[in-house]
């Protein structure tokens, strides 16, 4: 008989916030957005500061090596307001994840991810994957969220909406209520992914039974992803 595995539950509860929201150096949502969260610590990036002030926002934090801050920007922003770190082995995404490590900021909403230079992207990627087993990650991009996901989770979602399963690199899992079903089978980089799939439950399953996968869901600003342990 095929043990049960015990299945996390993923809940947006109205109220509960993120702990600070991330931002980096590449495509920014709309100033409208930001005011969605703005009760929360802003920690940016150096060179996303420059974008950041000229949206009129006060960071609370600017975190990097300072190679990408314009000099007029620099000298607006206070010197307590400035964290320097003119380490090379880590991008500056990683210096905010270590940051946050350190000052308990746990639930992390990400702007920023990607845009720009391809190389930047992909290398962020690789960086949320080392950390998304410290920290709980949450990517924001044109109106969705993207959660990384590495063991099974169930959660409500509308029905007609796209749910999209990227592997990282390898998933191998069941679903329930998705359009297309996947039944103990493998998704992976190179070979198969699982894009623009479609609920047709409000009671969506995810069975992770080997690897990791990006969850890509219609946002639920500015509510924070909540993982319950199971009874």
């Amino acid at each position: 008989m095929e043990m049960k595995m015990k299945t996390k539950t993923i809940n947006f509860p109205t109220g509960n916030n993120f702990s600070a929201v991330v931002c980096l150096n590449a495509n920014l949502p709309d100033k409208f957005v930001f005011d969605m969260v703005a009760h929360l610590p802003l920690l940016v990036a150096d060179g996303a500061a420059n974008n950041i002030l000229a949206l009129g926002l006060e960071p609370t934090k600017v975190i990097g090596d300072m190679d990408s801050l314009l000099n007029n920007n620099q000298l607006r922003i206070p010197q307590e307001k400035l964290l320097i770190i003119p380490d090379q082995e880590t991008n500056d995404f990683e210096k905010i994840l270590q940051y946050c490590i350190h000052n308990n900021y746990q639930d992390l909403l990400i702007f920023g991810f990607h845009g720009g230079e391809l190389e930047h992207t992909l290398n962020n990627w690789s960086v949320l994957k080392k950390y998304c087993k410290q920290l709980n990650l949450c990517i924001f991009d044109n109106n969705r969220y993207g959660i990384p996901i590495s063991e099974p989770v169930e959660l409500f979602v509308n029905v007609g909406e796209i749910i999209s399963l990227i592997p990282q690199p390898m998933v191998r899992l069941r679903t329930h209520n998705l359009e297309w079903e996947l039944n103990n089978e493998v998704l992976e980089l190179g070979k198969r992914e699982g894009a623009r799939n479609v609920a047709v439950g409000e009671h969506l399953t995810l069975e992770v039974l080997e690897g990791e996968l990006l969850l890509f869901i219609n946002h639920r600003l500015p509510i924070a992803p909540v993982f319950s342990s199971p009874f």
